[in-house]
């Protein structure tokens, strides 16, 4: 695996995947040290000068206006990370921790935050040690993610609790295995490392990767429902969509035409049907609208990967430390909202096409597509657990960003509940998963009784891959454990979503 460069300015959702996923190696550029030592240079000087700056020289919080005694800087600077370890609930999973210190680690990088050089030469020694502080999963409520940060910097410290080598360990002796010692903090590094939203932009970049990758997913199902059901594709034709062009339906159209490619169904003219359900016929629109909102949010994500969340920040070249709002992530909160509310859109439109598919009257084929007719359930109960799958959706697609909280009084009086809006993506994007393996399976089955004479690339792909793993409906039988073989197996396999990447890429 190649390594990855942390340098503050150009960190990709890919290279979050590659450190948090695949355990990359991480390097400082060659830039960030010499910027972190000349910044650290104006914190010493604010400090000998005795000049009022948050956190620094004063309070933290409704604490804003007590000025430190000098002697207690560095002592506050630890009880700052003491006193805001208080997140809850079960530890996040290893491969968010390591994007959480990650987007923490580059952030730093960036230049603003005035820590000392060995601390983030320590952040990078953990990622390449694979020293993970157990962060509970419950803490943030926007306003910086500093519950949670203060768990990475209690093991920063030599305090708190960490895995390494598969096992939980106190931060001290995990540190001690891997070969490494306690940073000792000094003014402001504690409110550093607590400081700016790790967990929203390491988790929502994991998150918005996945999320391009079951758009995909949804495409290549949505090809295969359209082979099965003898679709019409007149509503992909670019001439129809310029006529309105929606934000990301040209993108959804062209590359459903280009997964059907090599099939009859791009010829308009081999459809069963002039009109098509809405579910079918707005494909593109729908995806269209969920590739929008993935940009929208990629949009808002990319400076808080790779920006300064810091407050206050430094300024070395005017020697100065400025109080900063830049901690506030409303737009990436909405990001994240608009979202999940088009992915539950997603999700609806699946959970029709694959009703419409069961009913004869409107696809042409058997009842519930069982070979034997109406004496057989076939896929007719499987429809309760596509709504069921739809339900959860839909929950976890409410709004978090209209239900703001308030921290310390009087000054903290505003949050965004970003965290919590990236968090709930994994879970929405896995039920999403397997609601796409539900229609997935329905589909290939329908392929199989409507027997085209071609299929497209993308759908002829996908139907061999899921009949090596689910065979031909014929008598009744579970199908539960048929689609959670190929939402893990088929859908979830990274083989499969790069064959699927590159002839969804064929769109002309």
């Amino acid at each position: 695996m190649t390594g990855v460069v942390v340098d503050g300015r150009t960190l990709s959702f890919d290279d979050v995947v590659a450190v948090a996923r695949h355990n990359a190696q991480v390097a400082l550029a060659d830039e960030v040290l010499p910027r972190l030592v000349r910044e650290r240079a104006v914190v010493d000087d604010v400090v000998d000068r005795q000049v009022p700056t948050y956190g620094l020289t004063t309070g933290l919080g409704a604490r804003s206006s007590y000025a430190l005694p000098r002697a207690e800087l560095a002592v506050f600077s630890a009880r700052t990370v003491r006193g805001r370890a208080n997140a809850v609930g079960d530890p996040l999973p290893t491969p968010v921790v390591r994007a959480v210190v990650l987007a923490r680690l580059n952030g730093i990088a960036g230049g603003g935050s005035g820590v000392r050089p060995e601390t983030a030469r320590l952040l990078v020694d953990m990622l390449n040690a694979r020293v993970h502080p157990v962060i509970p999963e419950v803490g943030s409520i926007g306003a910086s993610d500093l519950c949670q940060g203060a768990h990475v910097g209690l093991v920063v410290m030599g305090e708190g609790s960490a895995e390494f080598a598969g096992e939980v360990l106190d931060g001290a002796t995990a540190l001690r295995r891997a070969g490494l010692a306690p940073a000792v903090l000094g003014p402001k590094d504690g409110h550093v490392l607590c400081g700016a939203s790790p967990l929203a932009a390491g988790q929502g970049a994991l998150a918005l990767h996945e999320t391009a990758a079951v758009l995909l997913l949804a495409q290549a199902v949505t090809a295969l429902t359209y082979e099965g059901f003898r679709a019409n594709t007149s509503p992909l034709d670019a001439r129809v969509l310029t006529l309105r062009p929606a934000p990301g339906q040209s993108r959804a159209a062209g590359e459903l035409l280009a997964l059907l490619d090599g099939g009859e169904l791009t010829d308009p003219r081999h459809a069963r049907r002039v009109q098509d359900p809405v579910s079918l016929r707005c494909a593109a629109q729908v995806h269209g609208a969920a590739y929008a909102a993935l940009d929208f949010a990629a949009a808002a994500l990319a400076p808080e990967l790779n920006g300064c969340g810091d407050n206050p920040v430094v300024l070395p070249g005017t020697g100065e430390i400025l109080s900063s709002g830049n901690f506030h992530t409303p737009v990436l909160a909405l990001a994240l909202d608009t979202l999940a509310l088009a992915l539950a859109q997603t999700a609806a439109v699946s959970a029709e096409r694959m009703r419409r598919l069961l009913d004869p009257a409107v696809s042409g084929l058997p009842a519930n597509l069982s070979p034997y007719g109406p004496e057989r359930s076939g896929f007719a109960p499987l429809t309760k657990t596509a709504q069921a799958l739809v339900a959860e959706i839909r929950m976890r697609s409410a709004p978090v960003s209209t239900d703001p909280r308030h921290g310390a009084d009087a000054v903290e009086d505003d949050s965004t509940n970003a965290a919590l809006g990236a968090l709930r993506l994994t879970p929405l994007l896995l039920r999403l998963r397997q609601l796409l393996a539900v229609e997935a399976v329905v589909a290939a089955q329908a392929v199989d009784l409507a027997a085209p004479s071609a299929l497209g690339r993308g759908p002829g792909f996908l139907h061999r891959a899921i009949r090596e793993a689910v065979p031909c409906l014929d008598d009744d039988r579970p199908h539960g454990v048929d689609v959670e073989a190929v939402s893990r197996s088929i859908l979830g396999c990274d083989d499969v979503r790069s064959t699927l990447r590159a002839l969804a890429g064929e769109a002309s």
